[in-house]
């Protein structure tokens, strides 16, 4: 059985640790910051490859990575808690990508069935409406809006943020966020002609 040498932590022992103290360790041991994409990887390449399809989300989702090791330096240590700032970088990076994110879901709003092996662009949200005859509305609604809307929409109903979390993300007030919701939930239910698919978790709206 190998033996650790004194002071030197198991990658177990990261998990059990706050994403700030990882950080923290990182920025002398670099190695700790594994811990981070093991807690993750997952998530934010979920999030990317809803956003921009699953062909471009590995790559995306190392950068991400990649982004936030170069800049632990400057993580604040008192967030505890790194999804919002891991998001926050992913959902820049996805900036890059605007006029292919539109095109996606444009085209998904022509596919008529969901795309065999691939998740339905709507599926999270429609299916915690139950309005699964709007999958194609949706995603002709979610083109339709600017991507500082889109953003934000779906950093909260597919990234699973809270509202504060969106904001940090964002870097905005939550007051922005605020109102941004408001306004795309509004576009949404239009274009929708009236359900709200989106299903934002009430809860977090009580700051």
């Amino acid at each position: 059985m190998a033996v650790e040498s004194p002071g030197v932590r198991t990658r177990e022992e990261d998990r059990e640790d706050s994403d700030a103290r990882v950080i923290a360790r990182s920025r002398d041991e670099p190695e700790h910051f594994a811990a981070l994409f093991d807690r993750y990887a997952d998530d934010v390449h979920r999030y990317v490859a809803r956003r921009i399809g699953p062909e471009a989300a590995e790559d995306l989702m190392a950068e991400t990575f990649m982004t936030a090791f170069r800049q632990r330096r400057t993580y604040d240590p008192a967030r505890a808690g790194a999804r919002p700032w891991l998001f926050g970088i992913a959902t820049n990076l996805i900036g890059r990508h605007r006029r292919a994110e539109a095109r996606r879901f444009k085209a998904l709003a022509r596919v008529p069935e969901p795309v065999p092996d691939e998740e339905p662009v709507a599926d999270r949200a429609v299916a915690r409406a139950g309005a699964t005859e709007v999958r194609r509305e949706l995603a002709a609604a979610l083109a339709g809006l600017s991507a500082r809307h889109r953003d934000v929409v779906l950093l909260v109903a597919w990234g699973d943020l809270g509202y504060e979390e969106a904001a940090e993300a964002l870097g905005v007030p939550v007051g922005t966020v605020r109102s941004r919701l408001s306004r795309a939930r509004s576009k949404l239910r239009e274009a929708l002609g009236g359900s709200d698919p989106t299903a934002f978790r009430e809860a977090d709206t009580h700051a």
